[in-house]
């Protein structure tokens, strides 16, 4: 497991098999760390970070002390992988619709919450990330 203290964190739905795979192949990106959103110290960070635990996609980096939800999460992965600005924009414009039809295709039983800003990381949330860390899924033997 990555332990630079710096190192991105990627909160997903981990019981969506399309997001688990998407969440593997951006474990490859800078080091980032993948944690299932069901995972134990998920709800204790979500708690110090937003006073509530809005069930979506996180994206944590320590290093810049911001954390994006959301839309904004989701552009900023694609940022990161470099695609072109034209991608990440139709990710973000499109992040509700894609999110409906991948949890429709997995049998997700709920919407994700309505959480699409970049966000301080507060202090509170900050001294939680290095339990985010411990939790981190393990890509399948065949993804990895």
């Amino acid at each position: 497991m990555d332990t630079d203290p710096d190192a991105p964190v990627l909160i997903f739905d981990g019981d969506c098999p399309y997001c688990s795979v998407a969440a593997v192949a951006l474990r490859r990106l800078e080091g980032v760390v993948a944690v299932p959103w069901e995972a134990d110290p998920v709800g204790e960070f979500l708690d110090a970070q937003f006073g509530a635990r809005p069930f979506a996609m996180v994206f944590v980096d320590p290093g810049e002390r911001r954390v994006y939800a959301g839309r904004s999460a989701a552009q900023e992965l694609a940022d990161r992988a470099g695609t072109p600005g034209i991608v990440g924009g139709l990710v973000r414009d499109n992040y509700d619709r894609i999110a409906g039809v991948v949890g429709a295709l997995s049998g997700r039983g709920r919407d994700p919450d309505d959480v699409h800003e970049t966000y301080q990381l507060t202090d509170a949330a900050s001294e939680l990330v290095d339990d985010l860390r411990s939790a981190a899924s393990e890509p399948p033997e065949a993804l990895s």
